[in-house]
């Protein structure tokens, strides 16, 4: 009798650890869900670059591929490219130039796609043109 309640005891405990095992597991995955992508400066160049570099990698063009990474390390050493942001794609380019065009693209996708570009420059409103006052006669 002894020994069948201690498995009975064991067996609750196992339950316990697995279910707070799967409980843990399913928080970090909403923390990482959660988690807000490396944002891009407000900066209209690196903007351009990011998207001239979805195109390189999209058409698998080796030149164009060096030519954006040239000028994203340029304007991550200027400061005007977050390091974190610089660190996703350095890792886009990497993968293609290791043949994994596709991956490449849609992990670049996604990046653009998470971009809120807060603090860009707005476009100024448009102005109607003046209306011809009425004259009073």
């Amino acid at each position: 009798m002894a020994t069948e309640t201690l498995d009975a005891t064991n067996r609750a405990k196992v339950a316990w650890i697995v279910l707070g095992a799967f409980a843990l597991g399913f928080v970090v995955l909403i923390v990482l869900a959660l988690r807000t992508p490396p944002q891009l400066t407000a900066d209209e160049e690196v903007f351009k670059t990011v998207d001239a570099l979805y195109t390189a990698v999209r058409m698998k063009d080796e030149k164009r591929l060096g030519e954006c990474e040239q000028r994203l390390n340029a304007y991550r050493d200027a400061g005007k490219l977050p390091k974190e942001s610089a660190e996703v794609l350095a890792g886009v380019i990497a993968k293609a130039r290791a043949g994994s065009w596709e991956t490449a693209t849609e992990r670049l996708y996604d990046f653009m796609l998470a971009q809120r570009r807060e603090g860009a420059a707005e476009q100024p409103p448009k102005r109607e043109k003046a209306k011809p006052a009425k004259s009073k006669l």
